[in-house]
């Protein structure tokens, strides 16, 4: 026995403030300066390895805010119509290792007109790393609606030896939920506070930030398809290496065309194949209007979410997805391409010099790793790559026959492919430190490429040399950030015109040759001398953003290899399917813009409850997510709603009773009370805010209809102040079944045994049969 009454009140628990830690200035000794201007490109916030937040104390607390006096704050209405100049801050803490408070305050400096500061936790920010962020200082005075956007970059500078000083770069738009944004797990404390590695020397750290504050662009409102005619790749974490690879690969259409004609089936799962995964997420790159996800490639290689947030090796994930793509092309009208498009030979020797003996060995390879260090170009690179190995002394070569002997060893080129990948070695391992470091030395690479120089140098006498080795540069790979951690994007050249393109993410934009090319050489770059009148050392810095690979495409292939990709290379089963998704998700889309005009309505009815009761349900009456529901206009007047519901359920207006639902203390609901002719004249979404204390985005109603004995509807029985109305479920203890039996009008004033009649009669039982009734009430554990 289930009675309708009305919902009892419950309170609501304000909102707990946790308490904050004092802050502690710190003892610093603070530099600014400013090195020549630099282009700063807004770009979405990410950084692989490294995840960026706003700082916020682990897993509990909240952050109490230093009020800085403040100047004349800068608004979105006056922000800087131009980027500003890079400004250099340095920080130096004395006595780090003594520091007792939880988190320290840089002093404030001011780069483009903002007031600025670095937020540190010397002990790490509830993890085994220091944590470090860049502050808005004054953010608790700066006008309401204000934001600022920065591209800055942090350090903790190596003392002993600067190439090892560990710097994280990336962007960020500021504001007054964010106003602060950095690295939780920046280093490892054991890192830190070991002096024989450098970072803290006499006790003595030092930070460095370099600040640039750019002019505020909507990223929000940007639109990559519209400004470029291309669309990027979602991050999902920690994937910007993966999806500077797949943007090389999708811009070689030729590749594209190959990977559209791979056989796959409508029975395929695209999480389950990556063959099926790859067309579908190329197609999308090539007909959708905004960024893609590559969630379901990532399934489609075994990873899980934190494969997602890990990084991986570039070179390998580029070997292992040409080897499960060359597999799955064994068999097909595209096997072998692959091979065609990206596999070269070169030719292994070992010649001696006192006998006429010579040892060779061919090998294929589908990318080449050059060497940075020690390299000026791309050319010195090929000519280490070549250079001849002399085998004397105690290395002498063992020859059959000949025994030990003076001999060269060396690698020549049998042929390159009409792709050629270049693997620049940035990371190499420092034995004397015993730890990877990045290479940022400056290293050129040419827009056009001529392997065939000086009289063909690096080909093997086996070599054809009618083929014409000269290569054009497609794209430029780049890392930005250091061997701990950093942000990938890629510069391509979809058509090899004059054109580049940066494929940043969800983020793409027109770049010029300059930015592509120069800019990512590495190196390093010259502050200019804060007072020319001293003769003073120039200062350098670093350049973190350079080149890692190099995708250079043969200029006799180049019309084969730049091909027209349309719809009649992808299979009919891909497009339907694709089509539909495409579809669904407009419609999903334009669902969600139309949301505020519409609302939805849930209407529950007795065939609802007995469907339901002992099935899915036992203690309430009905689950409101297996009723009918219906998206109505706000405007459309409630009567109207009325006859939408005849036509959808076959129930004329004038036998139609709603009643709106209750959610009372326990969390269940019950029917409360019919609607009112004044309610019913209302307009759908007037009903909702007024009925809708909770106010829920959908409404909740149950539809009172009485059926005869030919189950068609009959007119509604009258209800005074008096009724009550019952629902009533019929449990049987030797089956063990509940199950709903019906509902009934009940005077307040009667007594239970004056309706046992009539509840027999709903059960099913003879009228002299015993009934026992419960009220049906829940435990404290159940509520």
């Amino acid at each position: 026995l289930a009675i309708s009454t009305p919902p009892a009140t419950h309170s609501r628990g304000g909102p707990h403030i946790a308490a904050g830690h004092p802050l502690v200035p710190s003892p610093v000794a603070m530099t600014i300066s400013t090195p020549p201007p630099a282009p700063a490109e807004p770009q979405p916030q990410q950084e692989e390895e490294e995840v960026l937040v706003p700082h916020q104390e682990l897993p509990n607390g909240t952050q109490p805010m230093e009020v800085v006096p403040a100047e004349p704050a800068a608004t979105v209405e006056n922000q800087p119509t131009e980027d500003t100049p890079i400004s250099r801050f340095t920080w130096t803490i004395d006595n780090l290792s003594r520091v007792n408070t939880k988190k320290l305050y840089s002093e404030t400096f001011v780069v483009g007109g903002y007031k600025w500061r670095v937020l540190i936790f010397p002990r790490g920010n509830n993890v085994e790393f220091l944590s470090m962020y860049l502050d808005v200082a004054d953010s608790a005075v700066l006008p309401y609606g204000w934001t600022r956007y920065a591209q800055f970059s942090l350090s903790v500078v190596n003392q002993i030896h600067n190439k090892f000083t560990i710097r994280k770069e990336t962007q960020h738009q500021f504001s007054a939920r964010e106003s602060d944004w950095g690295f939780t797990s920046f280093m490892p404390l054991s890192e830190l506070y070991n002096p024989s590695r450098g970072y803290l020397v006499n006790d003595t750290c030092v930070i460095e930030a370099e600040v640039a504050v750019c002019k505020v662009v909507d990223y929000w409102s940007y639109d990559s398809k519209k400004e470029t005619g291309y669309v990027g790749l979602k991050n999902q974490g920690a994937t910007c290496y993966m999806n500077s690879l797949l943007q090389t690969l999708y811009h070689i259409p030729y590749f594209r065309k190959a990977v559209y004609h791979m056989p796959t089936t409508e029975n395929d799962m695209p999480s389950g194949s990556i063959p099926l995964a790859l067309q579908s997420l190329f197609y999308k790159l090539q007909y959708n209007d905004s960024s893609v996800s590559t969630k379901e490639l990532t399934k489609s290689f075994g990873w899980d979410m934190h494969d997602s947030f890990m990084q991986h090796d570039v070179q390998e994930l580029n070997r292992v997805l040409s080897e499960k793509l060359e597999d799955k092309m064994k068999g097909t009208v595209v096997e072998g391409t692959i091979q065609q498009l990206f596999e070269g030979h070169h030719m292994n020797y070992i010649e001696c010099i006192n006998v006429d003996f010579k040892s060779t060995r061919k090998e294929s390879f589908y990318d080449l790793q050059l060497d940075v260090k020690g390299c000026q170009d791309v050319y010195a690179s090929f000519d280490k790559y070549v250079e001849v190995e002399r085998l004397e002394g105690d290395n002498k070569y063992h020859a059959e026959q000949h025994g030990l002997q003076d001999a060269k060893k060396g690698v020549l080129f049998i042929d390159f492919p009409p792709v050629l990948q270049l693997q620049l070695k940035r990371f190499e391992y420092d034995f004397m430190r015993d730890t990877m470091v990045k290479i940022n030395d400056r290293y050129e690479f040419p827009l056009q490429l001529d392997l065939d120089r000086d009289d063909g140098k690096y080909l093997s006498p086996d070599a054809d040399r009618n083929v014409r080795n000269l290569y054009t540069l497609h794209s430029v790979l780049v890392h930005s950030g250091g061997v701990h951690g950093g942000h990938y994007y890629a510069f391509i050249r979809p058509t090899l015109s004059d054109q580049w393109f940066k494929f940043d993410d969800e983020r793409v934009t027109k770049e010029d040759a300059k930015r592509a090319l120069e800019e990512q050489y590495g190196g390093e770059e010259e502050l200019p001398q804060t007072n020319p009148g001293l003769n003073n050392t120039p200062f350098k810095f670093t350049k973190y953003s350079n080149a890692y690979m190099l995708v250079y495409i043969r200029e006799s292939d180049k019309d084969k290899i730049i091909c027209n990709v349309d719809e009649k290379d992808i299979a009919e089963h891909l497009r339907i399917r694709l089509e539909k998704d495409r579809e669904e998700k407009e419609r999903r889309k334009k669902e969600k813009a139309e949301a505020h005009l519409y609302t939805i309505i849930k209407v529950a009815r007795d065939d609802d409850l007995t469907a339901q009761i002992g099935k899915d349900i036992y203690f309430d009456l009905v689950d409101h997510d297996k009723v009918p529901s219906f998206r109505i206009q706000k405007q459309m007047p409630f009567t109207q709603f009325k006859e939408e519901v005849a036509k959808e359920l076959g129930i004329p207006t004038q036998f139609q009773r709603f009643w709106l639902w209750a959610k009372r203390q326990n969390h269940t609901y019950r029917p409360n009370r019919p609607l009112t002719p004044q309610e019913e004249a209302l307009t759908v979404g007037q009903l909702k805010e007024a009925a809708n204390k909770a106010h829920n985005a959908e409404l909740k109603l149950f539809l009172e209809v009485e059926l005869g004995l030919d189950l068609k509807p009959l007119t509604l029985p009258d209800k005074t102040r008096e009724d009550i109305l019952l629902f009533f479920k019929l449990y049987d203890p030797e089956k063990e079944q509940l199950r709903y039996v019906g509902r009934l009008f009940v005077k307040a004033s009667g007594r239970p045994q004056d309706i046992l009649p009539k509840l027999r009669k709903m059960a099913g039982f003879l009228q002299d049969d015993d009934v026992e009734l419960y009220e049906r009430k829940l435990s404290s554990s159940q509520m």
